[in-house]
């Protein structure tokens, strides 16, 4: 008979299951490359070449390490609280609309202003959108899972709508798009001849203020507490009705971030397909991650690797780029699987005669 007892602590565990994750969805992923046709070796050795092999290549991972991290910070944040945040995509482009329009015209200022108010509009945005669903959890008892998912939907219909109409760049020839930010408002790049920019700086930034939050103020521990046990939080005086508002604020101003980076970094203009889905990609960051803000930049790293890697081995090799996505999903379930380990010792018993 299998029995199940709690583990004191998680020892190597709980440390090494985001790494027994990745090697794991690697070897996994070689069984689809070998249907495929290609050889596993080379196809590996492509994919790290095209990560590591140059500046360029390196550079990418980073550039599209940035937004993921702040959507994995997003959902670490929420989920802390277990208040679950499906909502990142949308929150991300409330971010980056409110970037555009502040940031095409609406103020005129040198960089030194214009930059952080883009931020911040952005940050606001974005928490304004996570306060909805918090919210009706809160007073309704609605579950954030199916509003803010939902709302993912009707955000990104209305950005849509935005670029047909107020937000349409009149020199965009008819494509749906709108005006460019400022070169006022523009994050600088941080190295010359590549995507990279100052977003990245933001999204660290962000990684290293959340775990000092988190980790030692009391804004932090009420978090934790809420998440553990609301009925106890309760009963000890903190108020948990408000710490889900707060901690949706938090997490939505973080996707937001994520959205102000992607227009005021990278594209320099708002249009429909801005993400390739980061919000929901941010979510298995921050589960990798194992909910550590540390955590998160790390997964984020191996994440974007795996795609810009996925890339790379695509156009060399001709293998589907949905092998980055195969490799994501299934270092998520292995870290899932790791994780119950981590948490119970599995014993084997015989079945006392009756």
């Amino acid at each position: 008979m299998i029995q199940l007892t709690p583990r004191e602590e998680a020892g190597w565990l709980a440390v090494g299951a985001p790494v027994i994750a990745g090697l794991v969805a690697l070897a996994l992923a070689a069984i689809p490359l070998a249907l495929a046709g290609a050889p596993i070796l080379a196809a590996y050795a492509q994919m790290a070449n095209s990560v590591f092999g140059s500046t360029f290549a390196m550079t990418e991972v980073l550039t599209r390490a940035a937004p993921l991290i702040l959507t994995g910070l997003a959902a670490a944040v929420a989920f802390r609280a277990r208040l679950w945040n499906i909502g990142g995509e949308g929150q991300l482009y409330l971010g980056a609309m409110a970037a555009v329009w502040v940031g095409t015209g609406m103020i005129q200022a040198p960089p030194i202003v214009m930059i952080p108010l883009v931020l911040v509009v952005g940050a606001l945005a974005g928490g304004v959108g996570m306060l909805g669903p918090a919210y009706l959890k809160t007073r309704f008892g609605a579950d954030e899972v199916v509003t803010s998912l939902l709302l993912n939907f009707i955000i990104l219909i209305f950005v849509q709508m935005m670029l047909e109409g107020p937000l349409k760049d009149p020199m965009g020839l008819g494509w749906p798009q709108s005006e460019p930010i400022l070169d006022e408002a523009a994050l600088p790049k941080l190295m010359e001849r590549t995507r990279l920019h100052a977003g990245l700086l933001i999204a660290l930034a962000a990684a290293a203020i959340t775990f000092v939050i988190m980790s030692f103020t009391i804004w932090g521990v009420r978090v934790r507490a809420v998440g553990e046990n609301p009925a106890a939080a309760r009963h000890a005086g903190i108020r948990v009705s408000r710490a889900y508002l707060g901690v949706a604020m938090a997490s939505g101003a973080l996707a937001g971030l994520a959205g102000v980076g992607e227009v005021a970094g990278l594209k320099g203009y708002l249009t429909a397909d801005l993400s390739p889905g980061y919000g929901y990609t941010g979510i298995v960051v921050a589960m990798l991650a194992g909910l550590s803000p540390v955590g998160v930049v790390v997964a984020a790293l191996f994440v974007a690797g795996v795609f810009v890697g996925a890339d790379g081995m695509s156009r060399a090799m001709g293998v589907s780029s949905f092998l980055a996505d195969l490799v994501v999903s299934v270092s998520l379930i292995a870290v899932l699987v790791a994780g119950f380990f981590a948490r119970f010792r599995v014993t084997w018993s015989k079945r006392a005669a009756s």
